[in-house]
């Protein structure tokens, strides 16, 4: 059960983040937005592998 709430919470900071800075800093432009976007997920991913997966 503990294991599925850090999921959750994980992923929901990931979106967190994308939505806040689609919002702040890329409104009209789609090409940078999606870059920026797909760049966040790896990140996450990254840092998922690395850490959380681990313990």
């Amino acid at each position: 059960m503990g294991r599925q709430v850090t999921i959750v919470v994980y992923v929901l900071a990931m979106i967190v983040v994308i939505v806040g800075v689609d919002i702040l800093l890329f409104r009209n432009h789609f090409w940078a937005r999606l870059m920026v976007n797909i760049g966040i997920v790896l990140i996450f991913g990254a840092f998922y592998l690395r850490f959380a997966k681990g313990a």
